[in-house]
């Protein structure tokens, strides 16, 4: 393998990891810690227009492509990449934010780590 290709293979699985642990951080995290980093994952979205990370991993975002379309395409499954590039962006993350708050501040949940 080259380092052009660990490269972008090191990104894609840091990249996943990434935003797999974006899905649980309402139950391992605090909110406090939580709201600022979904916060700037919106930021990045609004100034750049885009993820910064899929470049690193070869994944450009053409024909509203995602990180997630490129994994629901990997596993088999065709998504409306319109809508689901509409729902990662504008969606997803208010709403995690959201189940951190109520998660841990009104169902009084601690978070599993910190």
């Amino acid at each position: 393998m080259n380092v052009k290709a660990f490269k972008t293979e090191l990104f894609f699985w840091l990249h996943l990891l990434v935003t797999l642990l974006a899905w649980v951080a309402p139950f391992l995290f605090s909110w406090q810690w939580s709201i600022p980093v979904y916060a700037a994952v919106m930021v990045q979205f609004a100034v750049f227009g885009r993820c910064l990370v899929n470049k690193h991993h070869d994944l450009t975002e053409d024909d509203y492509s995602t990180f997630y379309s490129h994994l629901f395409e990997k596993m088999g499954f065709e998504p409306n990449r319109r809508r689901l590039k509409f729902y990662v962006r504008n969606v997803y993350y208010p709403v995690l934010a959201t189940v951190s708050v109520v998660w841990q501040e009104v169902l009084e949940i601690q978070p599993l780590l910190f």
